[in-house]
């Protein structure tokens, strides 16, 4: 939070009028489990889709049945190893896998295969745009000090009236990879963007689908505040955040608690805590006083990971390739960006949005592809400020919008040549979602919503906008160039929003001269 500033509260949020008299900073370290978009789980064969009947997805080695041995999951290696590359992450040519123990009833193993001494990749970096209502763009540049494949847990059901408790062991098992941020990040915000732009990475290498409606990707934020010079501050660990909105609104909840907590003399507890997205607060769970064990120890059962380091190398049934593999690597978010800056021309924050909507982004590069002629602010203020602006309203994501690339082309077909205006071009945007087949240019005539270009027509209008508005009229004559637009906007309410507005300003001036 740099140099301590406010940040935007939320209505529940603590006051912090104690603390704003003092210097602060808050850090924050983000730990990210994505689940690697596998067919079959990371020691077994079992399936991993989301949503099987309870206890279908379960090998015998995922129930811990003995004598059943893991055997390592090749195309999870291949995955995780491509998301390091593209992180910039050094891999490591060897890497080893350790067994941590912990006793959860969902755990039957009683241990974690994971990776703590040698992991997959390290070193990595991330830099992302962050965007705040309000503020300017700024580029941030975290961190990533460890990437590790780890295997997932099960699921306790706890049933509250029958009081016990009921063990899904389909998650079992199923591939992670942990990425270890380091206390790089300063707001809520920082942290929302920087997981926004991991998403769109891991979707373009099709190595996470990033649903966390479904656990695919979960998000542990470690939050401290010191005074400027001092060492870091006790940090909280809050869990259980499960959407980008509300990283942003959990990590600003928690600075601002522990802001106003050391500033009326308190101490802030090293403990874990879970984000209330209903209350919008944060929830004590148990606190971390006493440093648990693990009792890391090698993975007896799996040797050591070797992978291929050598330029120009190919994969063998063996031994994996990191320079195959980094073959593989598609364009990235931040290239794309820059390319839309410099091909198309386009401003920082529009090429931002773009890029962060992917299905907006396909939409754009299709319809410019078919209508190479049309200026391409025509095309992203119609995606942005119309299309994405209608599913917001609605709650909707972009990519449940029913709309095609091929009806947005032919609404902005349609605007370009003056056979709608844009006023129609919006009306088109509620019809098309509820009759995504429709023809465009059959529901611009069913709908009435054909442009006035008759300059007949017009020029009655203007002469009844014109007798409407005397006053205004007189004010334009005297010099008062803006008192135009308020006599077009007579014609447009005249025209039901039809008329041609470039024929309209025309026609006005004329009159307006002569009169």
């Amino acid at each position: 939070m740099g140099s301590y500033m406010i940040v935007r509260r939320l209505a529940t949020q603590p006051k912090l009028a104690n603390a704003a008299k003092r210097k602060w900073k808050s850090v924050v370290g983000l730990e990210v489990h994505a689940q690697i978009a596998s067919a079959s789980k990371l020691f077994s064969g079992s399936g991993t889709g989301f949503g099987a009947p309870l206890n279908t997805a379960v090998a015998y080695f995922d129930a811990s049945i003995p004598g059943t041995l893991p055997v390592l999951n090749r195309k999870c290696v291949e995955s995780g190893i491509k998301t390091a590359l593209a992180l910039g992450c050094r891999v490591n040519e060897v890497s080893m896998f350790d067994r941590k123990h912990y006793f959860y009833a969902d755990l039957p193993n009683g241990y974690q295969i994971t990776q703590q001494r040698a992991a997959l990749a390290n070193d990595g970096v991330i830099t992302f745009p962050v965007i705040t209502p309000g503020k300017k763009i700024y580029y941030k540049s975290v961190n990533l000090l460890q990437l590790q494949l780890e295997q997932d847990s099960g699921k306790s059901l706890h049933d509250e009236q029958l009081k016990r408790s009921l063990v899904d062991l389909n998650r079992a098992g199923l591939p992670l990879m942990e990425l270890v941020f380091g206390p790089d990040l300063e707001t809520g915000e920082e942290a929302a963007s920087l997981v926004k732009e991991l998403m769109l990475i891991l979707k373009r290498l099709q190595t996470c689908s990033c649903k966390m409606e479904e656990g695919a990707l979960r998000v542990d934020a470690n939050i401290s505040v010191h005074q400027e010079g001092d060492p870091l501050g006790v940090r909280t660990e809050v869990k259980n955040i499960g959407s980008v909105r509300s990283i942003s609104q959990a990590i600003s909840y928690e600075i601002n608690r522990q802001l106003e907590l050391v500033a009326d003399g308190g101490v802030v507890t090293n403990e874990t805590r879970s984000w209330d997205a209903d209350k919008r607060r944060t929830i004590a769970m148990r606190d971390k006083e006493v440093l648990q064990d693990y009792r890391f120890m090698p993975e007896p059962n799996l040797p050591p990971l070797h992978v291929n380091l050598k330029p120009g190398s190919r994969s063998t049934e063996d031994l994996i390739s990191v320079a195959a593999l980094s073959e593989e690597i598609p364009e990235l978010p931040e290239h794309t960006r820059q390319r839309l800056m410099e091909y198309y021309k386009l401003n920082a924050e529009t090429a931002i949005i773009l890029v962060n909507e992917p299905i907006l982004l396909e939409h754009f590069e299709s319809i410019t592809k078919s209508l190479p002629d049309m200026p391409t602010k025509v095309v992203t203020n119609f995606l942005i400020n119309d299309l994405l602006s209608y599913c917001n309203k609605l709650s909707l994501d972009i990519a449940d919008c029913a709309i095609s690339a091929n009806a947005l082309r032919d609404v902005l077909k349609a605007l370009h040549s003056d056979q709608i205006n844009l006023q129609a071009a919006r009306q088109l945007i509620p019809l098309l979602h509820t009759n995504p087949t429709a023809d465009v240019s059959q529901l611009v005539k069913e709908n009435n919503l054909e442009q006035i270009s008759d300059l007949n027509t017009i020029e009655a209008y203007c002469r009844e906008a014109i007798a409407n508005q005397p006053k205004t009229v007189q004010q334009y004559q005297k010099g008062k160039s803006k008192a135009l637009y308020a006599i077009v906007g007579e014609v447009a309410k005249l025209s039901a929003q039809k008329a041609n507005m470039k024929v309209v300003v025309e026609c006005l001036e004329r009159l307006l001269k002569n009169k």
